[in-house]
């Protein structure tokens, strides 16, 4: 069962970044059930490593096209994306270090806090500047 499901409520009305959040979602259900089913602590780590890359990718690409709209709030959506593979990373660590099964509740209510509060109202805030400006 996945852990979160993609609405189209959550879109944010560029459909490459939609695309990207689908996939983010996809991996973080992933994540979410490896440790779930206490699979190896290798399959755990290989998730969470797919995350943090596929994060830092789709971060890049979202702030390319917020610096072409010379987006106003670039830093603080920067920010935030660099608060998220901080904890990412720091998950990662601990995984590393043989505690993935000790850590599913933590990552899980950390990642679902992240989709509901970063994609449907953090993201959903460049949607009307970008689409004025011809990306959809």
């Amino acid at each position: 069962m996945a852990l979160f499901e993609w609405k189209k409520e959550y879109s944010v009305g560029v459909q490459v970044l939609d695309k990207h959040h689908q996939k983010l979602i996809r991996i973080i259900n992933d994540v979410h059930n490896a440790m779930k089913e206490g699979k190896a602590q290798e399959a755990v780590i290989r998730a969470v490593d797919e995350l943090l890359d596929y994060a830092k990718y789709h971060f890049g690409e979202e702030e390319k096209l917020m610096e072409k709209i010379k987006y106003a709030e670039l830093e603080t959506h920067r920010n935030a994306h660099r608060l998220f593979i901080a904890k990412a990373e720091e998950y990662k660590k601990q995984a590393d270090k043989g505690l993935a099964a000790f850590m599913s509740l933590g990552v899980s209510k950390f990642l679902i806090d992240w989709l509901i509060n970063h994609i449907g109202t953090v993201d959903k805030r460049y949607q009307k500047e970008m689409n004025a400006k011809g990306i959809k």
